[in-house]
């Protein structure tokens, strides 16, 4: 899809309801659409919603390592409540043993930048790799959630990701409206939510949050200033934790003398495990002719 095409559906799509969207994007992409989830309230009505229009309809999930044991209880609540397959994408273990042993298992604690550098390592490499199996991708944004968000649109090109397309139904709902469809539908939910959790991501970046209070103020509670982001729907780019990033990937492409292009081989394959494709993330069906030959 180029932009033009993508501006008009997505004023279109503007003005439909979810389930519409959702409909849709099931028809133009088929098994090549993915819904992406963090089993927050609103990946869970996605996955509802969709699921009732398509049983085959495919999930993913980030799995950071850090994820609270709520959110596997409720992951496992939803595999068996749907019967579906929540494919499942961690990040490199070389790279996380690399970032620990350099810094320590809660480096975010110390600096913005630190924090970063592992949602780099944990959230935004393993999502690259993710994408790389889907031509769409859904997710649960909201315009309402932070001001980074404010301008989202229910369809736009991933630039971030290759030009692939980006899917965000619920962009124009608010909390309440989500939590309407959770009561209504009896969707599975985080019980976290019941313990005053409003935004739940890794279990030490997240908190509590008293009555009233902005949802997203949980998340990295620690940081003055800094943006309530990891990376994983904006370009994150502060000049502080790029050389790291670059570090730890270095470390493990560590290629020998060049022999008829396997030295070239062997870094690129360990990029596609690091969360970096040679086609810079996008999906192979539109950069076959670009994959380094076997």
């Amino acid at each position: 899809m180029d932009e033009l095409e993508a501006g008009e559906v997505a004023v279109e799509l503007d003005a439909q309801e979810p389930q519409e969207v959702l409909a849709w994007a099931i028809d133009r992409f088929g098994s090549e659409l993915g819904i992406c989830s963090s089993f927050q309230a609103e990946g869970c009505v996605l996955i509802d919603m969709a699921h009732r229009i398509d049983p085959k309809i495919r999930v993913f999930t980030i799995d950071t390592g850090r994820t609270p044991e709520e959110t596997q209880d409720l992951i496992q609540r939803i595999r068996d409540r749907y019967a579906i397959k929540i494919e499942t994408y961690l990040p490199d273990a070389n790279i996380v043993q690399e970032m620990v042993t350099r810094h320590g298992i809660n480096l975010f604690y110390r600096d913005v930048n630190a924090r970063l550098l592992c949602c780099q390592v944990r959230k935004v490499l393993p999502l690259r790799r993710a994408l790389m199996n889907y031509g769409a991708w859904v997710t649960g944004l909201r315009r309402d959630q932070w001001a980074t968000r404010s301008d989202i649109r229910k369809l736009e090109i991933d630039h971030d990701h290759g030009g692939i397309v980006k899917l965000a139904p619920l962009a124009d709902w608010n909390e309440d409206e989500v939590w309407a469809y959770v009561r209504e539908h009896d969707v599975p939910y985080n019980s976290l939510y019941d313990k005053g959790y409003k935004s739940i991501g890794c279990a030490p970046c997240t908190r509590a949050v008293p009555e009233g209070a902005d949802p997203r103020s949980g998340r990295w509670w620690w940081e003055t200033g800094a943006p309530k982001e990891c990376g994983m729907h904006c370009s994150i780019e502060t000049g502080g934790f790029e050389h790291e990033l670059a570090s730890l990937l270095g470390s493990h492409e560590k290629p020998a003398k060049p022999a008829n292009g396997i030295a070239f081989e062997n870094a690129a394959k360990t990029s596609v495990a690091a969360g970096i494709h040679p086609a810079h993330g996008l999906h192979p069906g539109h950069q076959a002719d670009k994959l380094p030959k076997s």
